[in-house]
């Protein structure tokens, strides 16, 4: 079994900042990308930023130079540094991996429980 459990998440006034982890555990032989989504309140999942295993970001338009992602790969723990935090970042975040369980079995998503950042004065 395969666990993502996320944490960081909490209240913050506009133009703070917050740090989310998420640390994959469990019975996994390798873990390729790793990335962080988040769902507002009547809205669509989205992607905010995604890393490989070898350290390349991608991020999205509405983040890009705000938020830094980044992976310890000994520890299958992904991070998202968020700064100058605004109201409408508030969402649910959550932690996704692609990651195979054994030396031949295929890569699959695999998804955090999901943790509230709520930006708000």
């Amino acid at each position: 079994q395969v666990q993502l459990v996320e944490g960081g998440g909490g209240l913050v006034q506009p133009g703070g900042s917050l740090r989310l982890s998420c640390a994959a555990s469990g019975s996994i032989f390798s873990v390729g990308a790793m990335g962080w989504y988040r769902q507002a309140p009547g809205k669509q999942r989205e992607l905010v930023a995604t890393i490989t295993s070898g350290g390349s970001s991608n991020y999205a338009d509405s983040v890009k130079g705000r938020f830094t992602i980044s992976r310890d790969n000994a520890k299958n723990t992904v991070y998202l540094q968020m700064n100058s935090l605004k109201p409408e970042d508030t969402a649910v975040y959550y932690c996704n991996a692609d990651l195979a369980r054994s030396r031949f079995g295929s890569f699959a998503d695999y998804w955090g429980q999901g943790t509230q950042v709520t930006v708000s004065s």
